[in-house]
């Protein structure tokens, strides 16, 4: 099969359930988004030292799979449930608890992994942003919306790790 199908070269682009729709419309824009988030967590994920960070990130990332097959779907399918919110707020105090009180606003940068897992945690906020505006015209499961907003501060707190 080749990489390259021509059936784009329109402007068009095929969901997941097979409809066809513009390659500038808020669902495509949205879930185009969110696939940036898996590559700024490769990233993330190959600068780390921690093994218990690189191990979380694996996890956002397949999860983040999820969150794009869902938003590519015109159809009621659900891949996000409640039960990827519960895991990410374990992760996230699971992680908080090994870190000190935070007392001011942080500057990542302390080394690459932690420079990584920011940027990827503003990736995350903008889909965030940008699935928040699909919603206003689009049904969208509202556990991607909390699960976006968890992945972003899953990365603060993994920065904040591996940079400690």
């Amino acid at each position: 099969m080749s990489v390259y199908t021509k059936t784009g070269d329109k402007g068009s682009t095929g969901l997941l359930t097979g409809q066809r729709v513009e390659k500038d419309c808020l669902r495509v824009d949205a879930y185009g988004t969110v696939d940036e988030i898996n590559a700024t967590l490769g990233l993330a994920r190959s600068f780390c030292e921690k093994a218990l960070i690189k191990e979380e990130i694996y996890k956002l990332q397949k999860i983040n799979m999820l969150l794009m097959a869902e938003l590519a779907s015109d159809s009621d399918a659900k891949y996000i449930t409640v039960d990827h919110i519960a895991s990410l707020e374990e992760s996230i105090d699971k992680v908080d608890s090994k870190l000190p009180p935070l007392k001011s606003f942080l500057i990542s940068g302390d080394n690459k992994g932690g420079a990584a897992l920011d940027l990827a945690r503003t990736v995350i906020r903008r889909a965030e942003r940008k699935v928040w505006h699909l919603s206003k015209s689009e049904h969208v499961n509202n556990e991607v919306l909390v699960v976006l907003n968890r992945l972003s501060d899953l990365c603060f707190v993994l920065m904040r790790l591996e940079e400690q």
